[in-house]
């Protein structure tokens, strides 16, 4: 078995090899959450991947030895597992690897209302109470073990999502949804069923093997399928759901990927109109279009470090109505601060069919400036590089540099963003400027200087 600190690490972000997540571990990590949390009753639900029946199983298995009551929901999405959370005000656990690789699984875990799970807030005191059991044998059942139910919670969370969107001015749509054999193949028709949507499903087909594409479209290779049929089709937009279907990536009538940061703006410009003044969570490389937009509209833009956990914790700090990253996770107040990509698909329908003009002009006003995406570079001393970027840059007139996730340079027409990856090798570079020369520029400057 491979250290168990790393599992865990991988276990919260990536995912792990199932052969080495298996049944006797993850019904000690059932029995730690329940532990860590003091619940008396947890909610577990899984996707489709081959070993996430079971696993889910054994954990629900664990913390009913340790006297807390479990209730399998099964197949779900992860934002239908938090749903579930907020709605019955329980800790939850998630078996997925999002959209990873067959071969890999793992455990979103968070507590009551959906409340997130990490390094900071229980992760680590999970890990250890597991470690010392490894050593010292699994815990004596408690003297009264807890119940098993199973319940059906999808038309529940697709109610509840309809009832956050006002879809009454739609006008009908022809949609093009890449479920890429995930979640949202499950998800999906449920939601969207009675809405004047003409549905045209790619991959719907729940397959945790993913034979058609990986389910990760962040990746522009797999949306090309997608871009292929909503032109064939002549469809009005496309949708693109990760593997277990908290993320959303849309395309336009023109088969053209529409950035996560436009479709952040345009939903915080739709909040902030149900909340007047709201303040919006934004992480540090979305769009500088995001804060323009929600000052434009009276809001209050709050910048943050990359990652689920910094967001959901800005969001309960600042009491904010919204936040939405660059990787298409979108956050909303009224959903218990939790993370949904199928209510964000739902304002983009209600935005776009509230009106009469395609996609491609909707969100214009929301593009705004020429930005170069992630650009991920292998290197041996992620520190030495980084420092040698931050001299080559520091002295530069009307540079500033900050420091709160990774090293960020901005100037009036430019800034870029480079952050060391936790788990690999890597460093991930965002540039955006005013246009696409100066952005090339900045781009191939700093490459060269972290490639050296």
């Amino acid at each position: 078995m491979a250290d168990l600190a790393q599992i865990v690490k991988a276990y919260d972000v990536r995912g792990v090899y199932p052969d080495q997540l298996d049944d006797r571990l993850v019904e000690l990590f059932g029995a730690a959450f329940v532990e860590v949390t003091g619940a008396t009753a947890i909610v577990v639900g899984h996707d489709m991947r081959p070993s996430s029946p079971h696993l889910s199983a054994s954990f629900a298995k664990g913390a009913v030895r340790r006297g807390a009551d479990a209730t399998l929901i099964g197949l779900c999405s992860t934002d239908q597992l938090y749903y579930a959370s907020g709605a019955l005000d329980l800790p939850g656990a998630m078996f997925t690897a999002s959209h990873n690789p067959a071969r890999y699984n793992g455990i979103k875990m968070c507590r009551a209302g959906a409340a997130p799970v990490g390094q900071d807030t229980g992760l680590v005191e999970i890990r250890e109470l597991v470690e010392t059991w490894l050593v010292e044998g699994p815990p004596e059942p408690a003297a009264k073990p807890g119940t098993l139910t199973q319940s059906d919670t999808l038309n529940e969370y697709a109610a509840h999502l309809l009832s956050l969107v006002d879809l009454s001015a739609l006008r009908p749509l022809k949609v093009v949804v890449d479920a890429g054999n995930g979640m949202g193949g499950h998800t999906v028709p449920t939601v969207l069923a009675g809405l004047p949507v003409e549905l045209v499903p790619m991959y719907f087909e729940l397959d945790g093997t993913f034979p058609n594409h990986e389910a990760n479209p962040l990746d522009p290779a797999n949306i090309v399928d997608l871009q292929a049929r909503v032109l064939s089709e002549k469809a009005d937009l496309g949708l693109a759901f990760d593997g277990d279907a908290d993320r959303c990536f849309v395309v336009d009538e023109l088969g053209r990927g529409v950035s996560p940061s436009a479709i952040t703006a345009l939903v915080a410009e739709r909040e902030l109109a149900k909340h007047p003044g709201g303040t919006v969570i934004h992480n540090l490389i979305t769009s500088s279009s995001v804060p323009e937009v929600v000052r434009e509209r009276g809001g209050i833009p709050v910048r943050t470090r990359v990652g689920h956990s910094f967001i959901k914790q800005e969001m309960a700090r600042t009491g904010a109505i919204f936040g939405g990253e660059h990787s298409a996770h979108y956050y909303f107040r009224e959903f218990w601060n939790a993370d949904t990509g199928m209510l964000a698909a739902l304002h983009v329908l209600a935005a776009l069919g509230g009106q009469p003009g395609p996609l491609s002009a909707l969100v214009a006003s929301y593009d705004r400036y020429s930005g170069s995406g992630e650009i991920n570079s292998t290197v041996d001393d992620q520190t030495a590089r980084l420092a040698a970027v931050r001299e080559a840059f520091a002295d530069r007139e009307g540079v500033t540099l900050d420091d709160l996730d990774g090293l960020t340079v901005t100037t009036p027409d430019w800034w870029f963003n480079l952050r060391a990856s936790n788990t690999e090798p890597l460093l991930r570079l965002n540039v955006e400027a005013r246009d696409e020369p100066t952005m090339s520029k900045i781009r191939d400057e700093a490459l060269a200087l972290i490639r050296a």
